[in-house]
């Protein structure tokens, strides 16, 4: 019974969270600025006035998604813009069917172009798509095309109206849920870092689960970047958005010593099997500070809830007492092991300070203005989008996956167009609508598209067919319309098949208004779907495809360019200490975006047909072998940011120039048409290991003081030795990789 509770208590909470979203308030603006004119045009007797406002508040809802409120006013503003004129051209798509093909796709292949200058123009140009398929579905008969265009344009300055003026209300909303999502996701991200510790686990899923999660979380840090930092004022320091930032901080940074590995968790298991007690004892605290985070991102905005340090003091407490007495023994290897437990350790506690910074900037404390980061600092960890006509002529040419996505749909639009006209649909543009909701730059989501859309109109149709046969109330149909409008509205991000089956009912019940043959609404729908679906994918396999082993390599290049940018501002700052510097924060944002990148490009080969996945084994050991240096650096820069290290040796520097010589190389491979055959440095590290001092339990036997920085200086040397054997060998590894994959 306490189950059932528990599982009902979940679904409650999960429920409450859906409709708190931001998700769902979007679709609701968008259904009441979509139905309010509709309503009042059937009231007044104007009805093509009410689905003109209708349609262009609806077209233009796509580009208000998560960002900043500028960059929102300024999309929605733009889609209004474009379903104008869309709407004026699609005015005359009705005389003569081989025009109207014609003009179909050219004027989609270019609105399809815009996708060139990033994710947010695309949403404009799926606007522009949208109403140019939906003119398809209605020739206004009593407004000129001009007025009923400048009506759809209208409609987009209303939705954005509602839009503005939710915001004024709700003004915290968006970022509160991206922040608490990030808070849990990174909860998640030290979860599964505690789960590696243990050698029973299976590490290699859990590494794949890391690469994924960590591209999620990096997306996430971006887009709050962009949310605070260009929504302060210009005025002054806007403290909320200020003490969001500084949360942020600490959210990233907790993401770089998690994704640090300080150490060698294989060599661990085989060389300290005799201390086991640890492996429990340092997973019990990561589970905890990760339950933490995760409970934080569950409560919200409540800042009396935020959980106690209390039981996480304890562990800490409990392992240093364990450590003070490894200390003292005289097993064998017990001195190696303390020196490495405790950089462990170590790195746990700076986790636990940033989870303490980030429970205490939750709550109700005022932040010192000086603690605040300048602004200008901050423009500069925005990636910003270049809008040059430049950038569209660069994607003019076949190599381009956008120019190549661009003509794949505007030929598979024009076959849909004479098929629906050819054998008389019911309704023809439904296979066009179809079409571009499927189809996708890439293979992976178009086909996920394209049987998750057939799967959930096949749902919605048969829930739709029963519904229907047992009421036959229009009022009845009018409410599950637009109850199942704002659910589909609010689901197309997160589950696409639960989107489509919401749409195919509202769609039936809008019929089921209209006309008496609701059934025969939903055999058309069906098989439109299917056409539609079976076109968008049949388009993408033999329509100048893009699959991922075209442009992989040049991602593994970006990555391990970032990774050679950060070892550069690791290595400078560990000679000159000092002030961490704005490019050595900026190099290690662009090491972790970039890695990130590659494991998204990653991810998508997976998802291509077999015949397309070509050295895929040797490009999953780049993108861990890629992941595993980035994991190496984060070590070796944590420590030295944390440490009073000591002066960087001339064994330190020449190794670390002949890492930066390995990957030069590695770039040059992955860059040239022919493969090297380079030597491998793979023994200088070895050469380098036999000089530094052995740590042996018999060294400490000096004063209290001494004997401390003794430990220190063990510390040190075991760390940034190890880190130095890893990095060198990962090169070393990325070198022959590269050499065999050319």
């Amino acid at each position: 019974m306490n189950k059932i509770y528990q599982f009902i208590a979940l679904n409650f909470k999960e429920l409450v969270r859906f409709f708190g979203s931001t998700n769902f308030s979007k679709s609701l603006i968008t259904v009441i600025a979509v139905v309010t004119p509709i309503a009042l045009g059937v009231w007044l007797k104007h009805t093509e006035i009410g689905l003109a406002i209708g349609f262009g508040a609806f077209w233009s809802s796509p580009s208000d998604v998560h960002g900043s409120q500028k960059h929102k006013i300024l999309g929605i503003l733009l889609s209004a813009a474009l379903v104008m004129v869309v709407s004026f051209i699609g005015g005359y798509l009705h005389y003569q069917p081989w025009l109207s093909m014609i003009i179909l796709g050219v004027t989609s292949f270019a609105i399809a172009l815009i996708s060139s200058y990033g994710f947010r123009a695309s949403l404009i140009g799926f606007s522009g798509l949208l109403a140019l398929v939906l003119s398809f579905a209605h020739t206004p008969d009593e407004l000129e095309i001009f007025e009923y265009s400048l009506l759809v344009g209208l409609g987009g300055l209303w939705y954005l109206a509602l839009s503005i003026f939710w915001y004024s209300i709700n003004p915290k909303g968006q970022t509160e849920e991206i922040l608490y999502e990030t808070i849990g996701r990174t909860g998640k991200f030290l979860e599964i870092r505690g789960k590696l510790i243990d050698r029973n686990n299976n590490r290699k899923k859990l590494q794949a689960s890391l690469f994924v999660l960590q591209s999620e979380l990096t997306e996430q840090h971006e887009m709050l970047r962009e949310i605070l930092i260009l929504s302060r004022k210009n005025s002054g320091r806007s403290v909320y958005n200020g003490k969001r930032l500084l949360v942020l901080v600490q959210l990233i940074e907790m993401l770089e010593t998690a994704g640090a590995n300080p150490v060698d968790y294989p060599k661990m298991d085989k060389k300290f099997e005799g201390f086991s007690e640890f492996t429990q004892l340092f997973q019990n605290l990561i589970f905890k500070m990760a339950n933490q985070l995760q409970l934080i991102s569950v409560l919200g905005n409540k800042p009396k809830q935020i959980p106690e340090h209390d039981s996480l003091s304890t562990c800490f407490d409990e392992i240093r007492t364990k450590l003070l007495n490894l200390s003292k023994s005289n097993k064998a290897n017990a001195y190696e092991a303390f020196i490495m437990f405790q950089n462990l350790l170590e790195y746990q506690e700076k986790q636990f300070q940033k989870l303490k910074r980030i429970k205490w900037l939750l709550s109700d404390n005022e932040v010192a203005s000086d603690e605040f980061i300048d602004k200008k600092i901050l423009k500069r960890f925005l990636i910003s989008q270049d809008y040059s006509p430049q950038i569209l002529l660069q994607n003019l040419t076949l190599r381009s996956t956008i120019f190549r996505h661009s003509l794949r749909l505007a030929i598979t639009l024009m076959i849909g167009f004479v098929l629906g006209n050819v054998f008389s649909f019911q309704n023809p543009y439904w296979i066009l609508l179809t079409i571009i909701l499927i189809m996708r730059p890439n293979y992976g989501l178009t086909k996920t598209r394209s049987k998750d859309r057939t799967i959930g109109t096949l749902i919605g149709g048969v829930i739709a067919g029963v519904i229907v046969y047992l009421v036959q109330d229009m009022y009845v149909y009018v409410g599950l319309a637009l109850v199942s409008l704002i659910i589909a509205l609010s689901m197309v991000q997160k589950n696409y098949k639960a989107s489509a089956t919401f749409i195919t009912l509202t769609i039936v019940f809008v019929y089921g208004i209209l006309q008496p043959n609701v059934f025969l609404v939903i055999q058309y729908r069906i098989l439109d779907t299917l056409v539609g679906a079976g076109l968008s994918y049949i388009g993408f396999l033999f329509l100048w495809p893009s699959w991922s082993f075209e442009e992989i390599e040049k991602i593994v290049a970006k990555s391990v360019a970032a990774n050679r940018g950060y070892l550069f501002q690791i290595a400078d700052f560990y000679n000159r200490k000092g002030q961490v510097s704005t490019s050595y924060r900026l190099s290690r944002k662009s090491a972790f975006v970039e890695t990130a990148n590659l494991s998204s490009a990653f991810q998508r080969m997976t998802q291509e047909p077999h015949s397309k996945q070509k050295n895929l084994n040797k490009i999953y050991e780049l993108v861990e072998l890629n992941h595993y240096f980035l994991s190496s650096l984060s070590s070796l820069s944590m420590y030295i940011q944390h440490q009073n290290t000591t002066d960087a040796s001339d064994k330190f520097n020449a190794v670390i120039s002949k890492i930066d010589n390995n990957l030069s190389k590695v770039l040059q491979t992955l860059d040239s048409d022919k493969a090297k055959d380079e030597k491998c440095f793979v023994e200088d590290i070895s050469s380098f290991e036999n000089q530094l001092p052995k740590l042996e339990s018999n060294d400490v036997n000096f004063s209290e003081q001494e004997n401390t920085e003794m430990k220190r200086h063990h510390q040190e040397e075991q760390l940034v030795r190890e880190q130095l054997r890893l990095l060198i060998s990962l090169s070393s590894n990325m070198l022959k990789l590269t050499s065999n994959l050319k």
